[in-house]
């Protein structure tokens, strides 16, 4: 409980719906426990249509109901509408004092960048250069361009689900959770992921592989199809196909063939897999192709994880 209350244009915004999600979000959670601001909102929800409305079907209700039932309801209706606090005067100095966003912006971004997934994603950049200068390893940037797509993926999958967060079941039944939620989650892990993996791609010697940012569109491409995925079989499982589809994708062709040099050949594979206009115009379109039947199953988010 604190003493930052939600101001009348907040309230306002909530009501006609013109209010941001992630402010929504914090909204009703505050709500939950401030009788004095959710009188205020529910008198500015009141004051839009869908409450007109609501308030001649109640009246056709009460009208309906028989004498001694309606002065019941009155009188309880009366008796609750006493027992709200009366708002309070706010200064508004207080209210980014009292509103860490900075807390709800870490909480929103998901489990996976709380957890051991952000560390993990650490090593591997800093290891790939330790790794190139420090053991004298040329074949770094075959290895990680093989590893960097399936980091956000697996972020993703430890982004939401009963298995990855504590809170999950609070978090499922709020009204942004499923795909909104798992959207917000997603940028947070390509937004962390990309740039440090980026940079110590940029950073180690090509070994003849592609460049350092051929990644980026099929990482997008195996998240989106991830996501989409997941409105049939759920995260883990979804995250499974594609993250293990890639790595047997480049892999075992580069193990089967015959020679020693498995760097080489494994450089040949990425190569014919990321580089050139053909490569990356094939993972555009499957990028763009997963986007639309993410949407498409959009509706099955509504149920994800529910309890």
């Amino acid at each position: 409980m604190t003493d930052w209350h939600a101001p009348d244009d907040l309230a306002l915004r909530y009501a006609d719906g013109s209010l941001p999600e992630a402010d929504a979000w914090s909204l009703e959670k505050h709500l939950e426990h401030c009788t004095s601001c959710a009188s205020r909102v529910s008198r500015a929800v009141r004051g839009t249509t869908a409450g007109v409305v609501l308030a001649e079907v109640r009246e056709s209700v009460l009208g309906a109901a028989p004498a001694a039932a309606r002065e019941s309801l009155l009188t309880a209706a009366r008796t609750d509408a006493r027992a709200l606090t009366p708002p309070r005067t706010h200064s508004p100095a207080l209210i980014p004092a009292l509103t860490p966003r900075l807390a709800r912006i870490l909480w929103a971004a998901g489990p996976a960048l709380r957890g051991a997934w952000l560390s993990a994603v650490l090593i591997v950049a800093v290891g790939a250069v330790v790794l190139a200068y420090g053991a004298g390893y040329a074949g770094v940037r075959p290895v990680l361009l093989v590893v960097a797509p399936v980091v956000p993926v697996v972020g993703v999958a430890l982004s939401y689900g009963a298995y990855a967060d504590p809170l999950h079941e609070i978090t499922a039944s709020t009204p942004s959770a499923g795909l909104r939620l798992v959207l917000v989650r997603t940028a947070a892990v390509l937004a962390v992921s990309l740039p440090p993996l980026t940079l110590a791609g940029v950073l180690v010697p090509s070994s003849g592989a592609p460049g350092a940012a051929a990644w980026l569109l099929p990482g997008l491409a195996l998240t989106l199809a991830s996501l989409a995925l997941a409105g049939y079989v759920g995260c883990p499982a979804a995250t499974a196909v594609t993250g293990g589809g890639w790595l047997c994708a480049v892999l075992a062709p580069a193990l089967a063939a015959p020679g020693d040099r498995l760097t080489a050949r494994l450089a040949e594979q990425l190569s014919a897999c990321l580089d050139g206009a053909p490569a990356q115009g094939g993972w555009a379109a499957a990028a763009v192709l997963s986007a639309v039947a993410l949407a498409v199953r959009r509706p099955a988010y509504d149920h994800l994880g529910r309890p």
